[in-house]
């Protein structure tokens, strides 16, 4: 995948050590800055906090990132079309919180059309299991009229920030439908800024934005510290998500 002559190499026995300065990444691939180590929760939280995560497929090493831009969005600049809006309103979709956190994680692993690959491996369903228990990770929920889950998303908290990983939908507008709630809830809540981590068209349509990664770091900084007032708990109707004006 890589060349990885001069790249970080951590120790899988020292989760407590530092990662390098970001500024140390690679232009090429865009964001590399360290390989192996572990997932443990404190490597894990240890990354977030110095902006970088982790990304890697099922055959290779675990590989750490820190991209320059960054996606992130704003949970009010988030764009919510019509006909978005109308399936909130129409469809009978049921909104959760933290109710099936491995299921989403599950979901968000399992191949897309375009691809059979996924960097969300077995291990990485557990160490984000554990963020979860911890109370430190959290999903959202999209679930059809007949029970089934359909659609959601998961991240990792870290002060004012909320880390989005990965987003799934087995019907359409699901995924959509689960970020809209996150905006909706993080916004009230007093978050700051989603990390978006990659940006990607998808995203970028959904108002997401690229940010300089010293940029980045900065909210990092800033909101480290932020206690949201959170209650992980649906606090709308879909009426009221349907009508929501962010700005």
């Amino acid at each position: 995948m890589v060349q990885e002559l001069s790249l970080t190499r951590l120790n899988p026995r020292r989760s407590d050590e530092p990662f390098p300065p970001v500024e140390l990444a690679w232009t090429d691939p865009n964001g590399l800055i360290a390989v192996g180590g572990d997932l443990s929760p404190t490597r894990l939280l240890n990354a977030y906090h110095s902006g970088i995560f982790p990304w890697f497929s099922g055959d290779e090493p675990i590989y750490w990132w820190s991209p320059d831009p960054r996606g992130v969005l704003f949970p009010d600049r988030i764009h919510l079309t019509r006909s978005l809006r109308k399936s909130i309103r129409n469809k009978g979709y049921i909104l959760t919180i933290d109710q099936a956190f491995a299921s989403v994680v599950l979901g968000c692993s399992l191949p897309r059309r375009y691809s059979h690959d996924t960097w969300i491996t077995a291990a990485m369903q557990k160490a984000y299991g554990r963020l979860y228990q911890m109370g430190l990770a959290h999903s959202f929920e999209v679930w059809n009229p007949q029970g089934e889950l359909v659609g959601g998303l998961y991240g990792v908290v870290t002060g004012g920030i909320f880390n989005g990983e990965s987003m799934f939908s087995t019907e359409p507008d699901t995924s959509k439908i689960a970020l809209t709630a996150l905006c909706y809830s993080v916004q009230r809540w007093g978050f700051k800024l989603i990390d978006c981590q990659m940006p990607n068209p998808y995203l970028l349509s959904m108002g997401a934005e690229t940010m300089p990664r010293a940029d980045y770091i900065h909210y990092l900084q800033a909101c480290r510290n932020i206690p949201p007032k959170a209650t992980w708990q649906i606090e709308f109707d879909n009426e009221m998500l349907a009508n929501w004006q962010p700005k």
